[in-house]
């Protein structure tokens, strides 16, 4: 997969993007689409949550 076929989301401006056009620490991805882009800081969540509930274990 090329840089260009990428999907980023910028967390400053909540810009999604094709391509790495976006600070390295500004940047959320790469993600396979626009649409899981668009749902970046939703999965990042969804993530977090899931560690949280393995640290209670």
């Amino acid at each position: 997969m090329s840089n260009n076929d990428e999907w980023y989301y910028q967390v400053s401006t909540g810009e999604v993007t094709r391509g790495k056009t976006a600070n390295a620490l500004d940047r959320m991805g790469p993600y396979p689409d626009e649409a899981t882009a668009r749902n970046a800081l939703e999965i990042a969540k969804a993530r977090n949550a899931a560690a949280d509930a393995d640290d209670e274990d």
